[in-house]
């Protein structure tokens, strides 16, 4: 069984190949077409230095726009159609940039047909040579996993009727879907099947099973499971960090919009990410990594001024780490500017804050009232701790109260939290575990509504805040 790393390798080594050679074909064609002038000769055209210097960029500038558009997040199960669209989206994008960065000099106002002919000739050059690459890995790919030769180590979270129901249609299927069941994990309250062939395992013991057995996907089948019971359950696996799939009858609070991953055979959930699309949830990180970059070298002269003001107003350290539950349940440390007294927490139990918190700093209560506060984020951004936009990170003493009360809480694992959010501009702080739930409200609605645009209101909203100190 090849490994996810040599399978991506072969993509992105097929993609480099065939955008070189796409390069290398346009430029043929182009000078055949007579769009190239001053060059006596085809090889004295591709040896001049302007060409080799464009051999070289522009398949690098074609690899990073096939990056961003996610066809290397996945790289086993893919679709066809996805594939064939995403490829001709992509080269679509690529063939654009070409024109405006390199062949704009070649168009000539007199002649549009030819303006026209060569772009699509790029566009066809590129898109034929990359798909037919891809789609021959693809296709061998799907072919190994069918015929049962590649496989995929699964854990199967459920030992009910349902879960070794489903088993039993896995191993029965004409052409495989490369799930290897290594067991069954006991899901509490459940009614496991008494004679059961393969290993049955606790939710304690899930971490450990899928280390030593290398458990690359986790599919969750309850039997009748109160939805409480299976989303603590859930919660509990995020922090593994492998896929999580569940069966869609049993997926009822969020069934709207949610993600498919397989349509042959019983169709599954994917609940372990965003509904956001692959090539959004790239696109999303890459905004994410180039705002925070440029944020913290433009707020460098913010950053020493809002650290000289809270030296001189209260003693301490400038920046207050903290720490928070992330992405997949992963705890990290949070980076602020601090705006309580120091050892605010001397009792050594959280405690939130409110308007009227004695704790709260003189320069604090502005530093908070416009979240200049929240501007060291940045930094944790950029380590990939946190997104610009995302669900508010909480601590794990208050995360657990807010699963108790709302168990769909766990659901906001699925993505990074954010330095800012809908509930932070909706809601704004909470003061006790009651409004937390209330703001959770909006950070599910976020769950179920991501995009750029979103994301982009949701920043405009924050930078009126900053302003004005009033939410939305």
């Amino acid at each position: 069984m090849i490994s996810e790393r040599a399978q991506r390798l072969k993509y992105v080594a097929g993609d480099y190949i065939t955008a070189n050679l796409a390069w290398l074909g346009y430029n043929c064609a182009r000078f055949a077409m007579g769009g190239v002038r001053g060059y006596q000769s085809l090889h004295t055209f591709l040896t001049s230095d302007v060409v080799k210097l464009e051999q070289v960029v522009f398949p690098l500038i074609m690899m990073g726009v096939y990056y961003l558009s996610g066809y290397y997040n996945e790289v086993f199960r893919k679709s066809r159609l996805s594939e064939l669209m995403t490829t001709l989206s992509s080269t679509c994008v690529n063939a654009l940039i070409t024109f405006f960065i390199a062949l704009m000099n070649d168009m000539t106002a007199d002649n549009r047909a030819f303006n026209n002919e060569s772009v699509l000739v790029l566009l066809g050059i590129m898109f034929a040579l990359t798909y037919v690459v891809r789609a021959v890995i693809t296709g061998y790919t799907s072919h190994k996993i069918k015929s049962r030769q590649w496989s995929f180590k699964t854990l199967i979270i459920g030992d009910g009727a349902a879960a070794y129901a489903f088993v039993g249609k896995l191993e029965h299927m004409r052409a495989s879907l490369g799930y290897d069941i290594v067991g069954y994990v006991h899901i509490p309250g459940e009614n496991g099947v008494k004679d059961i062939e393969k290993p049955r395992y606790s939710l304690d013991e899930v971490a450990g099973v899928c280390q030593r057995e290398g458990v690359k996907e986790l599919i969750v089948v309850p039997t009748k499971q109160d939805s409480a019971q299976l989303l603590s359950a859930i919660n509990r696996l995020f922090s593994i960090n492998l896929p999580i799939k569940i069966t869609p009858d049993k997926y009822n609070i969020l069934l709207s919009r949610a993600r498919l991953s397989d349509l042959y055979g019983d169709p599954l959930i994917d609940i372990s990410s965003s509904n956001m699309s692959a090539g959004g949830q790239n696109m999303k990180r890459f905004c994410d990594v180039v705002i925070s970059a440029v944020a913290m070298v433009v707020l460098i002269p913010v950053y020493i001024a809002v650290g000289l003001i809270i030296k001189c107003d209260s003693h301490g350290p400038v920046l207050y780490k903290q720490e928070r539950l992330g992405r997949h349940n992963k705890p990290f440390h949070i980076i602020k500017f601090r705006t309580m007294v120091e050892n605010a927490e001397q009792q050594g139990k959280p405690q939130l804050s409110s308007d009227a918190d004695p704790r709260i700093t003189r320069v604090g209560h502005y530093l908070r009232k416009y979240r200049v506060d929240e501007l060291p984020q940045f930094f944790n951004v950029l380590r990939g701790d946190m997104s610009i936009v995302g669900p508010r990170p909480e601590r794990r003493y208050y995360a657990q109260q807010i699963l108790e009360r709302e168990p769909a809480y766990s659901l906001v694992h699925q993505i990074r939290p954010g330095i800012t959010s809908m509930g932070m501009v909706k809601y704004g702080y909470a003061q006790n575990v009651d409004e937390m739930v209330e703001r959770l409200r909006y950070d599910l609605l976020y769950l179920e509504n991501m995009s750029l645009i979103n994301d982009l209101k949701i920043i405009v909203y924050t930078v009126k805040i900053v302003f004005t100190g009033r939410g939305v």
